[in-house]
């Protein structure tokens, strides 16, 4: 298959399916229309440089007489999606590659950028050319990497180059994925901070896999139990909240899993996310808001039969004596609670509180 390319190796919106992109203007004209809106307007790309571009020789802008095959190695190729190269780091004209990438996305309105086959395995150089890349071009793009799982021993080197990453690899409507989310977040709460987002991947919520992708089109697979879990998780967790269902189709329930305003308040404001205890049955994570001093607690069923009482001492996470509880999710208040605060939760399922002091 031959991809559009332009005279310097890149990639270039195919006119058929992007009609504004004729004549050379890539996607500026469709990032117009979307920050008209008020939206922001983001990309998916493959790590390298196309195998296309280093088969015609074609020259990298900004390297004087350097030509695509000269910045590639097949060593490293993506597995699962053959059409690029490696870019190898520490040839002549690699940088300048990266820049001229990013350059053009800048003069085309891009505002988000995530790049497949970059975690796992964690290609740490051109982690780091597509940094200085971005770094150069003039305009502020979030870098988002992917799939995972990367690993936790990149952590402070992922921290420092990207703003969010995959912490697994894709997670779809099954419960043994939201189980497997919980079990990998624990590697990475210390790195939750502004501009730095351990990523539990798109929301496998609502009507999905709509192009067959993994099974026949559907709405999600999850109870609603489950579905509550996983919202409940990535919101305290203040994973990127990146919806992967077709938004025309939401039934009720599932906009008011997406638009819950107090949720979402506790998402964007909280802090310090800290995870309380983990077993094979029981999680409990915390955080709190430091504008409101408002304090949130998470509890999770995770056993597959058993219903539970889950337990968690309200001094554990800073509150004294009584303190008002409401369940964010319905918003029904608990009344005065203090001391030992006790959920029963059926297999699976999950609760969210917000305590003021």
């Amino acid at each position: 298959m031959a991809f559009p390319l332009d005279e310097y190796g890149r990639y270039q919106p195919a006119v058929n399916r992007f009609p504004s992109a004729a004549q050379g203007k890539g996607f500026k004209e469709l990032a117009d229309y979307i920050h008209s809106k008020g939206l922001k307007f983001g990309i998916h790309i493959m790590r390298g440089v196309p195998k296309e571009a280093v088969a015609r020789k074609l020259p990298v802008k900004g390297a004087k007489g350097v030509t695509a095959d000269q910045i590639y190695s097949a060593d490293g190729q993506c597995r699962w999606l053959r059409d690029n190269y490696t870019i190898v780091a520490d040839r002549p004209g690699a940088q300048a590659y990266y820049n001229s990438l990013f350059d053009m996305y800048a003069e085309w309105g891009v505002d988000f950028v995530k790049i497949d086959d970059m975690s796992n395995p964690y290609h740490k150089e051109e982690i780091e050319l597509v940094r200085h890349a971005i770094d150069q071009c003039g305009r502020p793009i979030v870098l988002s990497l992917s799939p995972g799982e990367t690993s936790a021993n990149a952590a402070e080197h992922v921290r420092e180059h990207a703003n969010m990453w995959r912490m697994v690899d894709d997670v779809w409507d099954l419960w043994r994925d939201v189980r497997h989310l919980l079990k990998v977040s624990q590697r990475w709460y210390s790195s939750i901070a502004p501009g730095t987002w351990p990523d539990c991947d798109m929301i496998p919520l609502g009507r999905i896999s709509i192009r067959g992708e993994r099974g026949e089109e559907r709405m999600t697979r999850l109870t609603r139990d489950e579905q509550y879990t996983l919202m409940t998780l990535f919101t305290i967790f203040r994973s990127p909240l990146m919806f992967g269902g077709d938004l025309p189709s939401n039934d009720e329930f599932t906009l008011s899993l997406l638009t819950n305003k107090e949720v979402l308040r506790m998402h964007r404001e909280s802090t310090d996310v800290t995870q309380l205890f983990q077993d094979e049955e029981k999680v409990a994570i915390t955080s709190h808001n430091a504008q409101t001093e408002e304090v949130y607690l998470a509890v999770f069923n995770i056993s597959d039969e058993k219903t539970q009482d889950i337990t968690v001492n309200l001094k554990s996470i800073g509150l004294n004596g009584d303190v008002e509880g409401t369940d964010l999710w319905s918003g029904e208040s608990n009344g005065k609670v203090s001391n030992d605060f006790t959920v029963r939760l059926a297999p699976h399922a999950s609760k969210l509180y917000k305590f003021v002091p």
